[in-house]
């Protein structure tokens, strides 16, 4: 029996990062897919291309590679020349680089400006990288 028990509970597991590895649609407020994240942090467009990356260190690269930002550990988030221009805030709320909110991501990835009306969706995606591609780099 615990052998059983064993088996089922590593095929679930197996199974639980199977399906985590997949990409997470990015929406806007219509329902409508703008594009992925992939686990790999690749940011692909609505037609399928790469447009950019946020690697695991958090930095944020373009389509051709280079570096054009960062996610600090702290949910800081700089330019590419290390000026901070806004944050992530652990409960989701992003502020600009002054500190106003200007937006949130919610716990169900839902995106919203700062006047609390959804902009898009992000179910399933890092909040942080949330952050960076609907409120602070265009790719």
């Amino acid at each position: 029996m615990k052998k059983i028990i064993s088996v089922l509970s590593l095929s679930f597991l197996l199974f639980a990062c199977v399906t985590s590895v997949s990409a997470q649609e990015l929406r806007s407020s219509s329902g409508s897919s703008t594009g992925k994240i992939e686990s790999d942090g690749t940011i692909r467009n609505g037609s399928g291309s790469s447009v950019g990356k946020i690697e695991s260190d958090g930095t944020i690269r373009n389509s051709s590679g280079s570096s054009i930002g960062k996610i600090e550990s702290d949910g800081t988030i700089r330019n590419s020349s290390g000026s901070s221009i806004g944050k992530i805030e652990s409960d989701g709320t992003v502020r600009n680089d002054s500190g106003s909110s200007i937006g949130k991501i919610e716990d169900d990835g839902t995106v919203r400006n700062s006047s609390g009306s959804s902009i898009g969706s992000a179910n399933g995606v890092p909040k942080g990288w949330a952050a960076v591609v609907f409120f602070f780099f265009t790719f």
